[in-house]
């Protein structure tokens, strides 16, 4: 498997792991942190390989930190705009951390892995 693609799947469940447990400070979806953290741990993974992908094909840092926080950001909005088990809406406390995880995806597999064509000397 690429590495940048090893890259993107780790740092985006590491990521999106860490993302969950920021609902912690929210007391109201406390109950609910076993399913948050799965959910935004997928949502990481799922980004990371969006990245990845990306940062195979293109090498370009700025791009990658935009299309992760793209992605991060569109992921977020998707969930922040179901509502929660009590009925309310997190849109704040859901799509910023999505979004800055999603950049620091796309900074990290664009930075870290090597790519799949190999330098011949």
């Amino acid at each position: 498997m690429n590495s940048k693609i090893v890259v993107g799947l780790l740092a985006g469940a590491a990521l999106g792991f860490v993302d969950g447990l920021t609902a912690w400070f929210k007391a109201a979806v406390r109950p609910f942190i076993m399913g948050i953290l799965i959910g935004s741990t997928f949502k990481g993974v799922v980004v990371g390989i969006i990245c990845a992908l990306l940062a195979r094909k293109v090498r370009s840092v700025p791009v990658g930190i935009g299309v992760g926080a793209a992605f991060g950001l569109l992921f977020a909005y998707l969930v922040a705009s179901m509502p929660a088990e009590t009925g309310e809406h997190y849109y704040v406390e859901i799509m910023v951390p999505g979004f800055v995880v999603g950049a620091i995806i796309g900074f990290l597999t664009q930075k870290y892995g090597a790519s799949k064509e190999v330098a011949h000397a």
